[in-house]
């Protein structure tokens, strides 16, 4: 097993194995192919109707995907080349294939609920939140502040607020079906990035398998998994382009400058770890270019005008998001500090280690990792993933290095990479192991040799996705159907009075009686964060500091809620909000202990007061925030300048 392998060779010695005609095809087909095919089936799934809790949509959806993962693993193994559908018609049925296997796996155990996995809770709010404001406005706006510039990366959210206009719908109730069609999509382009660096049919497994790591840790957050996803055949291309020694294949770096691009103007992190991962093989190459004999400044030279193309096409599509932050802090001369970066769970401080699961995935690590090691001499797809894998953990260490300067560089959020490219190259050191042993065995075996390699497959995808719809995403199913809608209700018709969110449609009538204002008319000061999510208020305060704009000065309004508090008078109040530096508010939803439906605890002096909730950086910490409240006297909102209504555990109090 020593040598070049059948996976590396493309065609014609050149970087790639597709045509850039033939590329941008099948990237703009295969997902427009993905968004019909995962919208239809999200529709039938949602007519199942079957009443949770209940275990029959776990069922209908592993017999469902198994049958469709079964069809493509014996059409790989047995009839592939032997199909009588045509290129076209392979690649088209092929799509299909794989975006009803994504969809039918994730929509069937959502059938009937409208919230996405995590339903509306935790993070998952700010979510609905951004989304909910990208469906309000055709432009750019921060997901809370009023009148500032937003920080972070709206791309995915400005098409997700696209969507929901389209269909009509509210922007929180359009984001499930516009995340699976995501999912999908994502999927689908997975699987002709790969086919741009593999052979078709390794390319379909590579992309079965990221559907499969996606649901294990990828998908729970949708704008933040294509840049994952296709990162490692970004990378593979990315280090046969910067090797290649005749020519700079121009439309190559431009298509990777789009990868970087697109991962600018969704996930943050993954733009900066992409562009850190593109400087690393580059200074890879050079060093084994001058190793070899090639002058310092020549090596430098090439390697500069292959990066040239790939920094200026990101910086063009960066700059359709990122342009209002640059210029208002003057192109970060001007930047603030950002607490987003204030976050170490235990999986951002222990190294991680898949390859070490006593799982069918973990095998499938550690047979990838085996593989990288020891083909990485003799295999540019092994080499240039080892590079990922190397940088993953090299992150890693930099992110420990930086609690020195008290933030972190969040390297827990690459575990998602990871785990996308160990077990894929599990499965090529596997495909190669068995290329190697096929000639080995008695021909009178060689069909039995191949089905069982097919069921040994077929039975690790069925393995490894009941693993993820009982233990990884059963908890983010459950609060899909327990979470509360703005309604009022839940998925499961449930309404319970003594539950913040069951409250939450008296709450926006109330807002809308008391102002007579359209939603982002309104700016709220709230201790209930969760109807944010569901109507364009503005906030006053976001609800935690890693969420809040740095352009917003998130200290400095708690500091200012404080001081709204002394006041002694309605009139002293009005006063402070009239003079106050930041837009102030024109509604307040406060906790009201004497509400029979209240469950907040205050202390003794505190027990006739009004309260909001705020909350502080507690970093290194963990949790990282500290919750405290800010208690009103009720008598400062006694002025005619205030109407206020009692509604559940809150007083709602709006400014004439």
């Amino acid at each position: 097993m020593t040598g070049p392998s059948p996976i590396d060779e493309p065609r014609q010695a050149s970087v790639v194995r597709l045509p850039l005609r033939t590329t941008v095809a099948e990237l703009i087909g295969g997902s427009a192919v993905a968004v019909l095919v995962s919208m239809v089936l999200q529709f039938a799934a949602t007519r199942l109707s079957i009443s949770e809790p209940s275990n029959a949509p776990e069922a209908l959806t592993m017999l469902s995907s198994t049958l469709v993962l079964a069809v493509l693993f014996v059409v790989l193994a047995f009839g592939y080349r032997a199909t009588r559908l045509g290129r076209w018609g392979k690649v088209v049925a092929t799509w299909v294939a794989l975006s009803a296997f994504t969809t039918l796996l994730l929509a069937i155990p959502l059938q009937s609920t409208r919230f996405y996995y995590g339903g509306s809770s935790t993070d998952n709010g700010f979510r609905l939140q951004l989304m909910t404001r990208m469906a309000s406005t055709l432009g750019l706006a921060d997901m809370n502040y009023a009148d500032t510039a937003p920080y972070y990366p709206s791309g995915w959210f400005w098409l997700g607020g696209r969507f929901a206009n389209l269909l009509g719908w509210e922007g929180w109730a359009a984001y499930k079906p516009y995340a699976l069609c995501w999912v999908a999509v994502t999927t689908v382009v997975a699987f002709t990035l790969w086919s741009v660096v593999l052979r078709r049919r390794l390319a379909v497994l590579a992309a079965v398998v990221t559907t499969l790591s996606g649901m294990l840790h990828g998908i729970v957050e949708p704008y933040a998994w294509p840049s994952a996803a296709w990162m490692a055949p970004v990378a593979v291309l990315t280090w046969r382009a910067l090797r290649l020694d005749d020519g700079a294949p121009r439309w190559t770096l431009v298509c990777i400058g789009g990868y970087v691009g697109f991962a600018a103007i969704t996930y943050t992190l993954h733009f900066g770890f992409a562009v850190a991962l593109i400087v690393l093989m580059a200074l890879i190459v050079g060093v084994d270019r001058v190793r070899r004999g090639d002058a310092m400044g020549a090596a430098v030279k090439r390697l500069f005008l292959r990066l040239l193309p790939i920094g200026l096409v990101s910086l063009v599509i960066s700059l359709l998001v990122w342009l209002p932050y640059l210029v208002s802090t003057h192109f970060l001369l001007d930047n603030p500090r950002s607490a987003a970066q204030h976050y170490l769970p235990e999986d951002g401080a222990l190294l991680p280690v898949p390859m070490a699961e006593a799982s069918a995935f973990g095998a499938l690590c550690l047979v990838g990792f085996a593989w990288l090691l020891l083909r990485c001499r003799h295999s540019e797809i092994a080499a240039s993933m080892l590079v990922v894998v190397v940088a993953i953990y090299g992150w890693f260490g930099l992110s420990t290095l930086a609690l020195l300067a008290k933030t972190t560089l969040l390297s827990f959020r690459l575990n998602v990479v990871l785990d996308l490219v160990l077990p894929i190259a599990g499965v090529l050191g596997l495909v190669e192991l068995f290329g190697y042993l096929r000639p080995k065995i008695d021909p009178r075996y060689g069909l039995q040799a191949t089905a069982l390699v097919c069921a040994l497959g077929l039975g690790g995808a069925v393995a490894v996705s009941q693993t993820a719809l009982t233990e990884e995403l059963g908890a983010y199913t459950e609060q899909a159907y327990s979470d509360y809608y703005p309604t009022g209700d839940n998925a499961k018709g449930g309404r319970d009075p003594e539950e913040a969110g069951s409250w939450l449609d008296d709450e926006i009538r109330a807002v809308d009686a008391l102002t007579g204002r359209e939603p982002d008319q309104n700016v709220l000061l709230s201790t209930d964060y969760k109807v944010m999510s569901f109507q364009p208020y503005w906030g006053f305060q976001q609800e935690t500091p890693h969420y809040a704009n740095p352009l917003a000065d998130y200290d400095e309004r708690a500091a200012e809620v404080e001081r709204w508090t002394k006041a002694r008078t309605s009139d002293e109040l009005l006063a402070m909000l009239r003079d106050s530096k930041f837009k102030s508010p024109t509604v307040f939803v406060l906790t009201n202990p004497r509400s029979p439906h209240s469950t907040a605890e205050f202390p003794p002096e505190h027990q006739d007061d009004l309260a909001v909730q705020l909350k502080g950086d507690s970093f290194p910490q963990n949790p990282n925030v500290r919750d405290y409240y800010a208690y009103f006297d009720r008598e400062l909102f006694d002025s005619p300048a205030f109407v206020k209504r009692e509604v559940g555990p809150y007083t709602i109090i709006a400014l004439r």
